[in-house]
């Protein structure tokens, strides 16, 4: 039997599953990669892959009520991310109520030296930032829109620190991280992508109110808009890394919403040509970066990509959120970079500008755990085989040596006086990392790998530690 072909309504909504489920996007194939034909971006994007490590911070007016940022504004998107709140009863009121966030969003007590400051000792070496979510709240001083952090509904306008955007980005350069700016290329807020009076109704989703194929002046006027923001960060906020830019269901062939990205990019790579694209979950010459979010690929992709994950349970600040461990984070990190990835740790600021005391405390330790053994992470590549047996495997080609790191599941886990790695090239030496570096270990290898035996210094502990790094100097 021949199937029948999908209507509108079917069509609509196997696409919203196809996109996004809870909130998680999906992430383009390795395959439908495109390599950028420019040497220099190339080059940037090796030192992307160096990195590794990233701190990804969502915030805005959205923070004071500890849920979703933006999507409770969708309708169609109410049925996950409205909870907790009882806004399913008048859809409209629950609009208005979310747009007028701003009047009471004043994080007097933001510091973004103490955030900078916190984030180099924590081993992050890049901060992507969200200037702009999906509900249109510009964090920084755009002149586009009176919707923003230093407009004067906005009771932090008046804040030596109100352009937020501004003063994280310079605290951070300062502290030698780099930039990657976050920005929604859906705007909820502006009448050019959700206008009134048109055929949706008063039934918001994703995408906008209008077929921008019949509106055509007013597709272009929300084109206008949305380059100019654009331009705004990327010529007058210094040196900014990645455009790290987010709602996919924007694109060419979804809908008519073709906002000619090329064009807004290549302009601004005339002032700053180390500019890296993410148009995440796109595809294409714009997406130099894919993006897989709160996963990990399930096997290594040899291409630039980066896995954005939350630290606790949600992008934004929720109230008594529950945060990952520091051995979780460190044993995600290195099954990221064993599979080739940077990780993009995400942590949501508080509503008076404080990062939370839970997530201090699980960067601080992260930072401890990587300043003794960051060698095997930072600037290293994929080694088979890769990730297995609770084993994560890095290296650096240039000095032919290759870290094996064991990553103990617990601490009640017994450490063993003989180890057994899963490596079968033909080795010279082999060291375990730590505070002191115990260099020379003995060891056998055979047909199963590499047979190290362990020093009673390492196996007479009481827990076992979050992992044993080995670094291995090939033949």
């Amino acid at each position: 039997m021949s199937e029948q072909p999908m209507n509108e309504q079917e069509r609509e909504m196997m696409e919203k599953l196809m996109e996004v489920q809870g909130g998680v996007h999906n992430y383009s194939s390795e395959e439908s990669w495109v390599k950028p034909e420019d040497p220099f971006i190339l080059e940037r994007l090796e030192w992307f892959k160096d990195q590794k490590l990233g701190l990804m911070m969502h915030w805005g007016p959205y923070s004071q009520l500890g849920v979703v940022e933006s999507w409770a504004l969708s309708d169609d998107d109410g049925d996950w991310s409205r909870d907790g709140i009882d806004w399913q009863q008048d859809k409209e009121e629950l609009k208005r109520e979310y747009f007028d966030l701003n009047k009471t969003f004043n994080p007097i007590r933001f510091q973004p030296e103490v955030w900078a400051e916190l984030a180099a000792e924590g081993g992050f070496k890049y901060l992507n930032f969200t200037t702009k979510h999906h509900d249109g709240f510009c964090m920084w001083d755009t002149h586009t829109t009176d919707y923003r952090i230093t407009g004067k509904d906005t009771p932090f306008h008046q804040h030596k620190y109100a352009d937020i955007v501004g003063n994280v980005f310079n605290a951070f350069r300062e502290k030698g991280l780099a930039i990657s700016a976050y920005f929604s290329k859906a705007d909820w807020h502006t009448p050019y992508y959700w206008a009134d009076g048109m055929e949706r109704g008063q039934n918001s989703w994703r995408g906008p109110s209008y077929d921008p194929a019949q509106y055509p002046w007013l597709w272009e006027k929300f084109v206008e808009f949305t380059h100019e923001q654009i331009l705004e960060l990327l010529t007058k906020y210094g040196r900014i890394d990645v455009l790290w830019l987010d709602a996919g269901w924007v694109r060419p062939g979804k809908g008519n919403q073709d906002i000619r990205l090329g064009e807004v990019v290549e302009k601004a790579r005339k002032q700053q040509p180390w500019l890296l694209s993410a148009d995440r979950t796109v595809g294409g010459a714009y997406e130099n970066i894919v993006t897989p979010e709160q996963t990990v690929p399930e096997h290594a992709m040899s291409i630039p990509w980066e896995s954005c994950v939350t630290m606790g349970t949600s992008f934004s600040f929720r109230y008594e959120d529950n945060y990952k461990s520091v051995r979780e984070l460190v044993h995600m990190l290195m099954e990221i970079v064993a599979k080739g990835g940077n990780l993009a740790l995400n942590v949501g600021p508080q509503p008076d500008g404080r990062l939370p005391e839970g997530a201090i405390d699980r960067i601080k330790g992260l930072g401890a755990w990587l300043n003794v053994y960051g060698e095997a992470v930072y600037g290293t590549r994929s080694v088979a085989p890769v990730y297995t047996q609770g084993w994560a495997f890095t290296g650096k080609a240039a000095q032919q040596t290759v870290y094996a790191s064991y990553l103990y599941a617990n601490e009640a886990i017994v450490v063993p006086s003989t180890i057994s790695i899963p490596y079968m090239e033909q080795i010279a030496s082999i060291d375990l990392l730590g505070e002191e570096v115990i260099e020379g270990l003995d060891f056998e290898q055979n047909e199963e790998g590499i047979v190290v035996k362990l020093p009673a210094s390492v196996t007479d502990v009481t827990s076992a530690p979050i992992a044993h790094v080995f670094r291995i100097q090939q033949s």
